[in-house]
């Protein structure tokens, strides 16, 4: 009697047992993703077997598909991204100059696999490029003095372009661009450029004013010679002479007036009314 009673018991927790283990595995089925712009680095995680590992790799956006195997997945932005880096240098003259750099890096299409095995996968830039990077910078920074800074901008961003471009020539990494940032000097360095600044424009106005006051001289100059060539004219042509016949002149023309009464005095050469003494 008991016999016939094991049976479907021992049918029952078969089935719950093959159940079980059914849904566990559907459960524990993985679908690995990756986005758009990236790369996905598949590896296995064996639980009780398998040899775990690098399973393949997937260029976004996509999925891997369904696996019983434990798979999951590592993505890496290949896109060109922006890396910025603050310093704190001092220059050639021992001036500490603040300011930011800028490098936008990419990774090569098709290297996920070796970014994640050679270069330490989403932490690549720390691990690998950026303490190089900012070598380059302290280097390029430090031949200069503060004041030239500004003005070689372009030679410091060129100097490090060029070193960082053949350090990453060998690897999954590409250098797009590099740009300086904004430089702040200390305040002892700004007050003297805003001095500096100050007085070439007092020097300017005064400079000016000089101008100005020279072209007032020599307009003065030319109308004082102007007057004194004019005099020159004048006196030239007063003769004695002249100033008699201008004289007669005007005494004739006042004895026409019938309203005029003329008197004539005799008058001595040195011009003076002859006065006859009384006796």
């Amino acid at each position: 009697m008991f016999a016939k009673k094991s049976a479907p018991i021992g049918t029952i927790f078969s089935i719950a047992a093959v159940g079980l283990f059914l849904l566990f595995g559907l459960g524990s089925c993985s679908n690995p993703s990756t986005p758009a712009g990236h790369e996905g680095y598949v590896y296995e995680k064996p639980r009780m077997f398998g040899s775990g590992g690098y399973q393949g790799s997937l260029q976004g956006p996509s999925n891997y598909g369904m696996s019983v195997l434990r798979n999951e997945i590592i993505n890496i932005d290949m896109r060109p991204n922006t890396y910025t880096e603050k310093f704190r240098i001092l220059a050639n003259d021992d001036l500490n100059i603040v300011f930011d750099f800028h490098a936008v890096v990419s990774i090569r299409s098709g290297t996920v696999k070796a970014v994640v095995e050679n270069y330490g996968g989403e932490h690549w830039y720390e691990r690998f490029v950026r303490e190089t990077f900012r070598t380059y910078v302290r280097n390029a920074v430090q031949k200069f003095d503060s004041g030239e800074l500004k003005a070689r901008r372009d030679d410091i961003g060129k100097e490090v372009t060029t070193k960082l471009q053949t350090y990453l020539n060998a690897t999954p990494f590409e250098v797009k661009n590099i740009v300086v940032g904004n430089i702040n000097y200390p305040d002892i360095v700004a007050k003297a450029v805003e001095k500096k600044l100050a007085a070439q424009q007092l020097l300017s106005e005064k400079e000016t004013q000089k101008q100005i006051a020279k072209k007032d001289a020599e307009i003065r100059i030319e109308e004082a010679k102007g007057i004194a060539q004019a005099q020159k004219i004048i006196n030239s042509t007063l003769t004695e002479n002249y100033l008699q016949h201008e004289a007669i002149n005007a005494q004739l023309k006042m004895a026409e007036s019938p309203n005029h009464t003329t008197v004539y005095i005799p008058v001595g050469t040195n011009g003076m009314p002859l006065v006859k003494g009384l006796k």
